[in-house]
């Protein structure tokens, strides 16, 4: 492993950095590689693209005066050299722990994330938007939107570098960091038109010299890009991006500081006298790191792991709601050749692994392009065939106006698989799955359902997939409880819950209370129920919501505990609430849930705990309130 020096210790912003001669960049750039490493390691978190924009964020603060040039990193993930560049190299240690600092970049933590991103593609809007309020309050400044070669393929990138191309004159610079993959490897059209770009390679012999001549001979800049151009037209077509009104430069050695900071400086100029400028830089996920660019997938976003010998994979003793989800596609694309699984970019983190390998025909990475996603499954589903969408319940979030308008409306049979609900943790407010139930079930002709174990996730597969109509499975990350599952794919008789637990009337409690359980939460509530001996339900579905179990309970109980990992405004429980104030029933209530804030980073039980969910503080709130 590299032995971190003193370069980088003396480095607390990056007007600390500028100080530093550009001979020095390499070796603070080695330096920092190995911080991050020994970091990533010791707290978890995502290692591989972090490695790769080393040597991009030096260049970039080195070149731009940030935090007065505005800085956007896309998706964000990759940018912990950013964070330790400008004064949090001590907070690593704290990273997506809570109370600790974000993996992500975040407004509110530092004045050099100019924006906070997470979800993909965002960056040129942002940065756009900045710019054109930097051209219209008289401001000099640059602003620049680093975006990976996945995040291009999304539609709202390209709905900015539209709009940006008549936005001339404001100074903006789109860096394309290509590396070949967002987190699955890149898909689609795009990426082959970026392959053919950067495997051309008379183009780019052409393109090292008219760099050289930019360089070198500023004076006749103009001669040398219409140079440029006729040499373009004899080797190959113009850039896509060009065609949207940027300047394109490169694709360019990413690792390389020696070419990236003279590029910077000159595109930073030119940014200023003639408007939108695009650099398409190459680097490698994982690099310096052996095994993480052997496996970069792998190393992704990997826990706590020794970087002496990197992660050993081992046997987990119980499966997570990811994997039986996998194995579920897998035994319904058997069973059912209408079966079509789709994902947006998310192969590895929504388990359809076997199901591309089995069954490739049938399986769509559509990108990240959620919106996408929705309609083509749409599409797929008008012709009769059984759409499957395995997304996250935060990324679903993107696709709703499809959601209602294609799906929903038509009354489509299309089955969505919604992975990451409830409180995800180290990846907060983001990524947690807070708001899938109050956004799903307002919505008519959705069934919507809430897994307590991993057997039932795969019964609500199964009975998604036979219904005639739009259904969602929402579960959450993680292990289940270790149920044992059924080889069948049996369904359960939809709207119905069930009663898991009853009171014990040998020994009366002084109020007869009832938990209302959705989801996996309900393990909680048993663990309390056997302490004050109460009756707990699982409802298994939000919609259509179980109405006459729900009656008989609130009319032989004298309080009701509704209790939900999600949002408690216009969750499960209120859906509840609506139903007991239609028929008239007066009885004492207690809502528990996520509370009317954005759910912060850190381990998932401290979360559970902190937001009242575990155990010992749903007895505590159940005391509290029923005596």
């Amino acid at each position: 492993m590299l032995k971190v020096t003193n370069l980088l210790e003396t480095i607390t912003s990056p007007a600390d950095l500028r100080a530093y001669e550009s001979n020095q960049l390499p070796q603070i750039a080695q330096e920092l590689r190995s911080f991050i490493l020994n970091s990533v390691s010791s707290t978890g978190g995502h290692l591989s693209s972090n490695l790769g924009t080393v040597e991009l964020a030096i260049a970039l603060h080195y070149v731009f005066d940030t935090p007065h040039d505005r800085m956007i990193w896309d998706v964000g993930h990759q940018s912990y050299a950013h964070k330790v560049l400008t004064g949090r190299r001590e907070g690593m240690s704290t990273l997506r722990q809570y109370g600790g600092i974000s993996g992500f970049p975040k407004r509110s933590e530092s004045e050099y994330d100019a924006f906070g991103t997470a979800h993909s593609s965002t960056s040129i809007s942002a940065a756009l938007g900045m710019a054109v309020a930097a051209k219209t309050k008289n401001e000099k400044r640059s602003v620049v939107a680093i975006i990976g070669d996945g995040a291009m393929s999304a539609g709202m990138a390209f709905e900015a570098m539209n709009n940006a191309g008549v936005n001339k004159k404001v100074p903006l610079i789109v860096i394309l960091n290509d590396n070949e993959m967002s987190i699955s490897p890149a898909v689609g059209a795009l990426n082959r038109y970026l392959v053919k770009l950067i495997s051309g390679s008379m183009y780019a012999a052409t393109k090292r010299g008219i760099d050289k001549v930019l360089s070198v001979a500023p004076p006749i800049r103009e001669f040398a890009k219409r140079l440029e151009g006729h040499a373009k037209g004899m080797v190959g077509p113009a850039t896509i991006f060009e065609e949207f009104g940027f300047d394109y430069y490169g694709p360019i050695d990413g690792h390389n500081l020696d070419v990236l900071i003279p590029t910077l400086e000159n595109i930073k100029h030119l940014a200023q006298t003639e408007g939108p400028q695009f650099l398409h830089i190459i680097t490698k996920k994982g690099k310096g790191y052996s095994r993480a660019e052997e496996d970069p997938i792998l190393y992704h976003g990997p826990g706590k792991f020794d970087a002496s010998i990197g992660i050993q994979a081992g046997k987990a003793s119980k499966k997570t709601f990811t994997q039986v989800f996998g194995e579920w596609l897998c035994d319904m694309g058997v069973a059912d050749e209408r079966l079509i699984a789709i994902t947006p970019a998310m192969r590895e983190g929504s388990g359809l692994n076997e199901f591309e390998a089995r069954f490739p025909d049938r399986y769509y990475d559509v990108g990240i392009a959620e919106q996408h996603a929705v309609t083509f499954a749409a599409g797929i589903a008008c012709e009769g065939l059984k759409p499957v969408v395995a997304i996250y319940s935060t990324f679903l979030q993107r696709g709703y106006d499809q959601l209602i308008h294609d799906v929903t409306l038509q009354n489509l049979p299309i089955v969505f698989a919604i992975d990451r609900a409830g409180i995800v943790g180290a990846d907060g407010a983001t990524h947690a799955g807070a708001f899938d139930i109050a956004f799903l079930r307002c919505l008519p002709n959705l069934v919507l359902m809430t897994p307590s174990n991993e057997q039932e996730c795969r019964a609500m597969l199964s009975t998604a997939f036979r219904y005639d109509g739009p259904a969602a499975v929402r579960y959450p990350r993680g292990s289940g409880v270790g149920t044992p599952l059924e080889s069948s794919l049996d369904t359960l008789p939809i709207g119905k819950g069930r009663i898991v637990r009853a009171i014990n009337n040998e020994a009366p409690p002084k109020k007869k209370i009832a938990f209302i359980c959705f989801g996996p939460i309900l393990y909680s509530a048993l663990a309390v129920a056997e302490e004050i001996n109460a009756t707990v339900v699982d409802m298994r579905f939000v919609k259509p919501l179980d109405e006459e179990l729900l009656l008989t309970i609130a009319r032989s109980h004298d309080g009701l505990v509704l209790i939900e990992d999600s949002a408690i405004q216009g969750g499960a429980g209120s859906a509840c609430l609506e139903v007991l104030s239609n028929k008239n029933i007066q009885i004492e209530t207690l809502q528990l849930g996520l509370p009317d804030e954005y759910v912060e980073h850190g381990d998932v039980n401290l979360l559970l705990d902190h937001y009242g969910l575990s155990a010992q503080k749903i007895q505590q709130s159940v005391v509290s309130r029923f005596g």
